[in-house]
């Protein structure tokens, strides 16, 4: 459903209206980003996904840089079909936290099977590797804005354990939730000197 040549100009010339409407997936690093991001791979290296969950099925880890987990939700989510969009915003609400998708599913007057089909046809993933999205997504925000403790946070993003929680940050981006947060701090510290030493 994504045109190749129509998201690679947008993603070059960094299209905000575009914005969560795809991700780009960079064969040469192993990420993925939002259209916004500032990086600019060669073309050759590029596909592109309508879903950040449907990229990390395929092993792309999010970009540090452009933090996909910020991204505005896609208006293929929200508006081209009524049924998909329930099922996100009660995702995102955390229907699959603890429930099965079967579950879901009753809630929206369908079958577990044709809203696996749903997902798949419009999002390229199951809602399953979209939760589990979206628990990152939750967990990555708390991280950045937060001095939350790991614990709360694993509780907070919906994930069962906090074993689960690192385990699915090392899967996703590569690193533990503690190294993320280090990595946060030292840039914090480094640009706090760095005014204060222009200052003077």
């Amino acid at each position: 459903m994504l045109d190749f040549n129509t998201c690679d100009r947008a993603r070059r010339q960094r299209d905000r209206a575009l914005d969560g409407v795809f991700f780009t997936a960079v064969a040469t690093t192993g990420i993925y980003c939002r259209p916004i991001c500032p990086a600019q791979p060669l073309s050759c290296n590029v596909s592109f996904y309508s879903s950040a969950a449907a990229a990390e099925r395929d092993g792309f880890r999010p970009c540090l840089r452009c933090r996909p987990e910020t991204a505005p939700f896609s208006p293929a989510w929200n508006g081209t079909r009524t049924t998909v969009g329930r099922a996100l915003r009660l995702i995102q609400a955390g229907a699959l936290d603890r429930g099965p998708v079967g579950g879901l599913a009753d809630k929206l007057g369908i079958g577990e099977r044709h809203l696996c089909r749903l997902f798949q046809a419009y999002l390229g993933s199951s809602p399953m590797a979209v939760a589990r999205t979206c628990r990152v997504q939750r967990a990555k925000r708390l991280l950045d804005s937060t001095d939350l403790p790991m614990t709360e946070i694993a509780a907070r993003s919906g994930f069962a354990s906090t074993r689960s929680f690192n385990a699915t940050f090392v899967d996703v981006y590569g690193q533990s939730p503690t190294s993320i947060r280090t990595r946060r701090r030292a840039r914090t510290i480094g640009r706090h000197a760095s005014d204060g030493s222009t200052r003077r």
